[in-house]
């Protein structure tokens, strides 16, 4: 029979009734909105406002339910939804299995280990199922190590096929690339893992040891050579009558535990240096003495620091007494193998032979003592009477940083280019002011010139100088003229033009400043005179004024007031001045001629004719055909020329160019046959 749960009550009409409490009989909201999207939610209430139950059935029973087929009076069998597919680097990512392992390497050329054991990590990659072997990295071990076989899905036959996680075990050989790798562990994620997917793992191995590894552990053997001298029962019986009578006079407030030790001992401790830098290779090397006061005996140890190369000896010298005067016989006793007794020995060195600034001889070494501590200071002091003993500073001064000096320039490509050879083995690209070539970009100022040359066929030759405002470089260019017998073309390539008078190690460059009407450049040896600009060059320093000199601003306007004149006049006042200029040429010329005929009779007998020329031109290093007047009276000061005379002062004077300097092949020829 079924009862009511509420009231116990059979549920049959007249046995049960309604409950007067209960308001709401509503069904539960399933359905709701949260951020905007809609979800199912589980009902918590029932109809009439009673909490429903959770989680009565078992999983067991919950997957019977959803699993059994119900038979249906009406219509087909529904199916079941489909489980939630989960792919694989979902399900499996971040999850690495880790096995520990190691591979046995040959060592076929060293006499110390024959093989070595190298540890290494196996890790396999769940969600692609790749693997990689990573060698922990073991500090100054000299080998290559880290990532041995980067990630990657790896063959397991010749088949093709690839290691799977349920290859991989406890106990098991692996062989990858040629190389067999011994898995002895793994971690416990990998554990329960593989024993969860039914694998039974084997057990673990223990990991075998490196056997150099170990060799190196081992301490390094001692061995003592038994005497017969007894040297406990010494040190027993007066070092314990030292500490007796040492202990009342001092105070080890503020010391360290090394100095109360040597305290404790009475030991002096110097502190000293041996300067070995006058011999090849030799250096300056600090060391500690030590001067034991119970058996006068002492020891000398190395100071090392960190990364000096050497050996770490602790010692350079064993305890010992130090021989300081030998017999005239002992000077061939044979120390190495025999120890020397008082009978080979007149004198041994004591604790006043060690006196702080002074030098002190110990087996053909000299060692300089510069310092000792307080309780030496204090030994000294009681003992000796010397209260004063100062630190000597022996620290070296380091030598003034070597001004670096560029080598001479050798005239090939600009100096800044070539200095970049000495700043860096890889030399570099010189700087470029990036801001001024891109605002004087395709900027190319134009002149046209003429070539300033004694020789006759360079007179009617033109070229056209072009300046770049955005690398400041020069090229020339000869227009070539028909029938000239000379080939035009490029005279001269984009560079940068260094001025004649400017030092070598500081080239002062051609600016656009110097390029004006009636400008001398001086190109590589080579005089132009500039003759005309071109439209641009008038504009350019009408805006730039400020750059220009007012010689340079005068040429130009004198050009300008040309232009501005009636083009009849123009054409008139220039045929006239090329006419005045050609006549002027031909007059100077002729009287040239006169006058070197009248000399060449005048000074017959005179005895440089064939010495002169030469003589000018060593000093002509640019075969360019002139010597500035201070030159040109010195070399004939040299050879006896008569330069008082007044035939040769008129020749001088023909012979001088502007700017003082003289042609000296024609007043050469005065004195030519």
């Amino acid at each position: 029979m079924v009862t009511n749960p509420v009231h116990g009550l059979p549920l049959l009409p007249g046995s049960s009734f309604t409950d007067s409490t209960k308001t709401a009989f509503h069904r539960s909201q399933t359905l709701g909105y949260r951020n905007g999207y809609a979800f199912v939610r589980r009902p918590t209430m029932g109809i009439g406002g009673d909490r429903l139950p959770y989680n009565q059935l078992s999983p067991a029973e919950l997957d019977e339910l959803a699993n059994k087929a119900p038979i249906l009076t009406y219509g087909p069998l529904k199916q079941a939804a489909p489980a939630e597919f989960v792919p694989a680097h979902v399900a499996f990512d971040k999850k690495v299995l880790k096995f520990s392992a190691y591979f046995q390497e040959d060592v076929p050329i060293s006499m110390e280990e024959h093989y070595r054991i190298r540890r290494v990590n196996i890790y396999y990659y769940l969600e692609d199922d790749s693997m990689s072997v990573i060698e922990p990295v073991v500090e100054n071990s000299g080998i290559p190590q880290g990532k041995l076989v980067k990630r990657q899905r790896l063959a397991k036959n010749d088949v093709g096929d690839h290691y799977h996680w349920k290859d991989l075990n406890r106990g098991i050989n692996l062989t990858i690339y040629g190389k067999t790798f011994r898995i002895v562990d793994c971690d416990r994620f990998t554990q329960d893992f593989l024993e969860s997917q039914g694998i039974e793992l084997n057990p673990s191995e223990k990991m075998p040891l490196d056997p150099y590894t170990e060799l190196r552990k081992e301490p390094v053997r001692k061995y003592v050579t038994p005497s017969d001298f007894d040297q406990l029962k010494q040190f027993l019986t007066f070092d314990k009558q030292t500490n007796i009578r040492g202990l009342s006079k001092l105070s080890f407030l503020g010391r360290n535990l090394e100095d109360l030790c040597y305290s404790f001992q009475l030991v002096l401790r110097f502190y000293a240096i041996w300067d070995d830098t006058d011999s090849l290779f030799g250096e300056c090397r600090h060391y500690i003495i030590h001067y034991y006061l119970m058996d006068d005996t002492v020891e000398i140890r190395e100071v090392h620091e960190r990364n000096n190369g050497r050996d770490p000896f602790p010692l350079l010298m064993n305890r010992q007494r130090m021989p300081k005067v030998l017999v005239d016989n002992g000077k061939n006793f044979p120390q190495c193998v025999l120890e020397i007794s008082d009978q080979e020995v007149l004198e041994w060195y004591t604790a006043k032979d060690f006196i702080v600034g002074k030098p002190l001889t110990i087996l053909g070494r000299t060692f300089f003592i510069y310092d000792c501590d307080p309780f030496t200071r204090q030994f000294y002091k009681d003992k000796f009477g010397m209260s004063d003993l100062p630190r000597v500073d022996v620290s070296k001064k380091e030598p003034p940083p070597v001004k670096q000096e560029l080598p001479p320039y050798n005239g090939y490509g600009l100096i800044e280019d070539s200095a970049q050879n000495c700043f860096a083995l890889v030399p570099k690209a010189p700087r470029k002011d990036i801001v001024k070539m891109l605002m004087n970009d395709n900027k190319v100022l134009r002149y046209l010139a003429a070539l300033e040359s004694p020789i006759p066929e360079d007179k009617d030759r033109r070229f056209v100088f072009s300046y770049f405002l955005a690398t400041d470089m020069i090229s020339i260019f000869e227009p070539p003229v028909r029938n000239s017998g000379i080939i035009g073309g490029k005279f001269l390539g984009r560079t940068k033009v260094v001025k004649s008078f400017s030092p070598v190690d500081n080239p002062i460059y051609y600016g656009p400043s110097d390029f004006f009407i009636g400008a001398v450049i001086e190109v590589f040896g080579h005089r132009f005179v500039i003759l005309d600009t071109d439209e641009y060059v008038l504009k350019y320093m009408e805006s730039n004024a400020s750059q220009y000199s007012p010689e340079a601003l005068a040429s130009i306007q004198n050009r300008i007031r040309k232009q501005d004149s009636p083009a009849p006049e123009l054409e008139c006042k220039q045929a006239t001045e090329e006419t005045k200029a050609l006549a002027t040429e031909e007059l100077k010329a002729q009287g040239l001629d006169k006058l070197i005929e009248k000399i060449q009779m005048h000074l017959k007998d005179i005895s440089c004719k064939d010495n002169l020329r030469e003589r000018f031109q060593v000093y002509d290093k640019e075969e360019s055909g002139y010597v500035d007047k201070e030159t040109f009276f010195k070399v004939c000061e040299t050879l006896n020329v008569p330069v008082d005379d007044s035939l040769i002062k008129e020749l001088i004077r023909l012979c001088t160019h502007g700017e003082g300097r003289i042609n000296y092949y024609n007043f050469v020829r005065a004195f030519s046959d």
